[in-house]
């Protein structure tokens, strides 16, 4: 286990725990508001997946992301910054309720744990916290990143902007892919798409760089506009924690920016 780094005391909300029958148990909620004052401005609301490696060391198995600390360096200095919804996953059931499609057993319960977070959590998080009622980011790595974009598409309206890491497109045999590919241009957009180079042997790589490439040429766009998607290949990257930890600023800075 990795050297344990608490998160500064008073910095995080613990705002319960959410679920349902149907989702089979409750996910722990945590709250960062950061440091930066921000008087009468309502905040964005950036909800990241895994939960337990969002914030420090201390309930991951290789790492925390430490987001709290790259939102109030990185974001904080420029932009309004978001407020953190740090949502535990459900341990062995986690590929179950991150994947809407079912592959070799597993998988096909998302809409379940969607339903969970825009019923249950971003109305808690709305009734506590001062954010805009509408700019709601869904973030995660691997089946968290293919949980996060298939919201955004299937949910456009509750979550205009993805922050997808390493997302497994390879899970559902493309299934993903084509449920994309079928979806109308949201009215707007905000997609950040990454992979490592070192990724399944170089074979993860090529797949996200299809997804990109789909959505340039249905017109999202680098530069402006209402569909904007960021496309980052990171040749020597890893799929763990600590490479998404480090390109973790870069994504906020387009997300919030």
């Amino acid at each position: 286990m990795p050297r344990v780094h608490p998160v500064p005391a008073g910095s995080v909300v613990d705002l319960g725990s959410f679920g349902s029958e149907a989702l089979g148990g409750a996910r722990r909620v945590r709250v960062y508001v950061p440091t930066s004052p921000s008087p009468g401005v309502r905040r964005p609301t950036l909800l990241l997946l895994d939960g337990q490696n969002v914030l420090g060391d201390e309930g991951s198995f290789s790492g925390g992301w430490f987001a709290h600390q790259s939102i109030d360096r990185v974001v904080a200095s420029r932009l309004v910054a978001p407020i953190l919804v740090a949502i535990d996953n459900g341990g062995t059931a986690r590929i179950d309720e991150y994947s809407p499609f079912s592959h070799a057993g597993r998988g096909g319960r998302a809409e379940v744990f969607l339903d969970v977070i825009a019923n249950q959590v971003l109305p808690a998080v709305h009734a506590r916290f001062e954010v805009q009622p509408w700019f709601h980011v869904l973030g995660g790595s691997s089946m968290g990143g293919l949980a996060s974009l298939y919201a955004h598409f299937r949910y456009p309206e509750v979550f205009p902007a993805a922050m997808c890491m390493s997302p497994a497109i390879w899970f559902g045999k493309d299934a993903l892919f084509d449920f994309v590919a079928r979806q109308p241009n949201p009215r707007l957009s905000r997609v950040y798409l990454d992979c490592g180079g070192r990724e399944d042997k170089g074979q993860m790589l090529p797949l996200v760089q299809s997804t990109a490439m789909h959505l340039e040429s249905r017109g999202w766009s680098t530069k402006s506009g209402p569909l904007r998607i960021m496309w980052r290949p990171d040749k020597k990257g890893a799929h763990n924690e600590a490479a998404w930890r480090r390109r973790l600023p870069k994504a906020l800075r387009f997300l919030f920016g």
